[in-house]
């Protein structure tokens, strides 16, 4: 049977190359994540250097059995790994995809980088995989992702009460967020306006 999503890399024009994951990353991933020490971060799920092969398992048995698609995220001015983000909860017959598992590194955050990234994989989701709607969700208390999710154009679906266990033993409350089809000419312009803007 034909995977909806092929491996595929995404070149952005200034920023970054998005490469799907292997197990070869895993050095660069875990310097990555220590700028920062995002592990740290209760509400979310970067891997810290004891968890990160288990991450990285998890990350590509989502791609053999369940249809995802892993990435890293290069930084083309360097070349560093600078995070990883993910197509998931992927609906083939109804041409619906989840983006999520973002992390950037400290140093990457608040660039163009995720701008760059997010627009790539948009543009793949609806121009090449002719989806008709693509999903955002996060932690309720990750403030920064759910402002950054509603900056580049997705709007608030609704919160999932008592959605997931964390690993802590807290219950996750997850906001759902999306963009639809009719809404990605609009949205494309506004990442690319937000990409050439200048920065403060």
């Amino acid at each position: 049977m034909a995977r909806f999503i092929d491996a595929v890399t995404l070149t952005g024009r200034n920023h970054v190359l998005l490469e799907p994951l292997r197990q070869e990353h895993t050095d660069e991933l875990l310097a990555a994540a220590a700028d920062g020490e995002l592990w740290k971060l209760w509400y979310t799920s970067v891997a810290s250097a004891d968890a990160a092969l288990s991450y990285i398992d998890k990350a590509l048995e989502m791609r053999d059995n369940q249809g995802a698609m892993p990435f890293v995220v290069r930084r083309k001015s360097d070349g560093k790994i600078v995070g990883t983000t993910r197509y998931f909860n992927v609906d083939a017959a109804n041409r619906r995809l989840e983006i999520g598992h973002t992390w950037y590194s400290k140093s990457a955050q608040r660039t163009g980088i995720n701008t760059e990234a997010k627009l790539l994989l948009l543009k793949h989701a609806f121009e090449t995989l002719n989806c008709i709607a693509v999903e955002f969700r996060t932690h309720w208390f990750n403030f920064e992702s759910r402002a950054a999710i509603a900056r580049i154009g997705a709007k608030q679906d609704g919160v999932l009460r008592n959605h997931q266990l964390a690993p802590n033993g807290t219950l996750r409350d997850t906001v759902v967020f999306s963009i639809i089809a009719s809404e990605w000419p609009t949205v494309k312009a506004h990442l690319r306006w937000m990409l050439n803007k200048p920065r403060d």
